[in-house]
């Protein structure tokens, strides 16, 4: 038993320490209150949260849940972060994606806050040829750019090269990321594009003249964006590096060298706890990596978040601000060394000047007003994030074996066994979104249906062809969309009566329920007046179960000879003649409300 000093401040130290055993016997007397019998483990596993890749979240960590010995920053295996001054004083580099053509968007961005620069090129996005125009007036040798070029790496590479000469940036004051990664080309569009002997090449060049420029990115968001989950990400990411580490090192690059001209991109999400741990199991995996292949002191991993796409949504758009936030937030607490903030209209098309404000805010207020980035590791020594961290690490290398197994990143993507164990996430994940058991704010959760649509030029088409590109909001979207068809249509959208049985205690609450899942499909529901007058074929009964077992069956049928064609009841499945369908928590939301729609004659 540790001794405290005498410092004059006992506080609670006249009282015995309360052994975990204790809160869990207080946790099963709640429990048995709810009608639940457990105790011990099993009390505290009631309350705990399943997570994707088996794990899971417990209501209490203590100094029981131990977990590797995290080091120190700027040490091996780098978990702390991959540099002993984390990013003190200045924060993250705070860095803003750009897919058009469009210089004095750059310079805004720059002249307010903005310190690196991530340019979609080539393809439907900005032209190698316009790359010195877009970056007319940008000093080179203050701002890192970085390409995402795909198919066109190489041209815009030496575009890049020639901007460098050109301007007189000295060789050694150029940083920035040529954005080479062929394997996640590959991911995107089904097909191969350029082989690791022209990266080698570029990898090569940068090593040897240019010291602040890193030839690829380790890109680990069409995983992400496949509907993947964080230890899928993390293995998909060691599999692409490693497969990196072998072309170059077969190219005559050393270990080190190799190490030195990889950049990983990783999705921060609003899971903010799963996002830090995701970055920190990171740094440990890759360092991991790096021991076994002889450097490593090489193995600090160079991080670059992205706000999750998979959870913007096209609803109600202004909440993106909000999720941004949190994940912005989470990877600066994760220690990423650059943070892009997409703006809250990415999905909807190219940002408009308000959105890309917002956007590059984010970072600021939580640098310069928040002092996040004061902090070191600011989430290390968490019971619950080092053990987060090290569940998630052991998840994500056995995924990454799994693909080793299968003959490498590559053989697993053309054999369609990554895009297998993806989709079966996604489709596990659809079903809680479908059940509203994931909601998403106002989307299916309190929508808006008479908010005003925001408008945006079309953002270039991504590329296409592999992976899919899912999204939180697509079925809801989808839903909504049909109603915005038949307003368009017919002057109106489909409608519900919701029809509420008993004084307002015994109504309210299923009353609000049904109206906000019937928005949720874009079925506007009427409470005013009579049925006959609701312009409504289909009708909800919402009320408590005592006045159910009194007047459902009544009103059911009273209701069906004033012409309602289908009688939907806010509760659970209950023994009630004349109702055809019940609407309670944990449904599947999509499927009733698609049926619906259907019986509607909404297409």
């Amino acid at each position: 038993m540790t001794v405290l000093p005498d410092d004059g401040l006992p506080l609670a130290s006249e009282f015995p320490d309360a052994p975990h055993e204790q809160w869990q016997h207080l946790v099963a007397g709640v429990l048995r209150k709810s009608g639940k019998e457990v105790s011990g483990d099993a009390a505290e596993a009631a309350l705990s949260t399943l997570l994707e890749d088996g794990l899971d979240t417990r209501p209490l960590y203590t100094a029981r849940d131990t977990a590797p010995d995290a080091g120190l920053p700027g040490f091996a295996p780098f978990t702390r972060g991959g540099r002993a001054e984390g990013n003190t004083p200045g924060g993250w580099d705070v860095r803003q994606r750009h897919l058009a053509a469009d210089g004095d968007a750059v310079l805004a961005d720059l002249e307010n806050g903005v310190t690196s620069l991530w340019l979609g090129v080539g393809g439907t996005g900005i032209p190698v040829a316009s790359l010195g125009s877009v970056l007319d007036g940008v000093y080179l040798d203050l701002a890192p750019v970085v390409l995402d070029a795909g198919e066109a790496t190489e041209a815009a590479a030496e575009r890049l090269f020639r901007l460098y000469e050109e301007r007189g940036v000295a060789a050694d004051a150029a940083r920035g990321n040529l954005g080479a990664d062929p394997l996640g080309h590959e991911a995107r569009t089904g097909r191969p594009a350029y082989d690791l002997a022209s990266v080698a090449g570029l990898a090569r060049r940068c090593a040897d003249r240019y010291p602040g420029v890193r030839a690829l990115t380790v890109d680990a968001l069409p995983y992400h964006e496949a509907g993947g989950s964080a230890a899928q990400e993390l293995g998909c990411s060691l599999a692409t590096g490693v497969a990196y580490l072998r072309g170059l090192t077969g190219a005559g690059l050393s270990v080190t060298e190799a190490c030195a001209q990889l950049e990983f991109r990783y999705a921060a999400t609003a899971d903010q706890f799963l996002t830090i741990a995701k970055l920190r199991a990171a740094r440990r995996l890759w360092a991991r990596v790096a021991e076994v292949c002889g450097a490593r002191e090489a193995g600090a991993q160079r991080q670059h978040a992205v706000t999750s796409p998979v959870m913007m949504t096209r609803r109600d758009p202004w909440v993106n601000m909000l999720r941004t936030t949190v994940a912005t937030l989470a990877a600066g607490v994760g220690g990423a060394d650059s943070v892009t903030v997409l703006p809250f209209d990415e999905a909807l098309g190219l940002p408009d000047a308000f959105a890309r404000r917002i956007a590059r805010n984010t970072s600021t207020v939580l640098i310069e007003e928040s002092h996040l980035s004061r902090v070191i590791d600011p989430a290390g020594g968490s019971w619950y994030v080092e053990r987060l961290t090290d569940e998630l690490a052991h998840a994500a290398w056995e995924f990454f074996q799994d693909i080793e197994r299968a003959g490498g990143q590559q053989a697993a993507l053309r054999s369609g066994a990554v895009g297998e164990r993806l989709a079966a996430t996604w489709a596990a994940r659809s079903a809680k979104l479908a059940t509203r058991r994931e909601p998403i704010t106002g989307v299916s959760e309190f929508p808006n249906l008479t908010e005003k649509p925001v408008d945006r030029a079309p953002a270039p088409e991504p590329p296409a062809g592999g992976l899919p590109r899912v999204r939180r909001d697509e079925a809801f979207e989808a839903l909504r969309a049909r109603s915005d068809a038949h307003l368009a249509a017919t002057g109106a959208r489909p409608r519900v009566y919701l029809a509420a049985l008993g004084p307002a205690a015994a109504h309210s609450a299923r009353l609000a329920f049904a109206d906000n899942l019937f928005r949720t499909g874009g079925i506007e529901p009427v409470t005013d007046g009579a049925f006959e007058e609701s312009g409504a074929q289909e009708v909800c009964l919402c009320s408590s179960d005592t006045v159910y077992e009194e007047q459902a069956e009544a009103t059911a049928r009273d209701l069906r000879e004033a012409g309602a064609r289908h009688v939907f009841l806010a509760g659970r499945p209950g023994p009630y003649t004349g109702v055809d369908t019940y609407a309670f928590a944990g449904c599947d939301a999509v499927a009733l409300l698609s049926t619906t729609l259907d019986r509607m004659g909404v297409s």
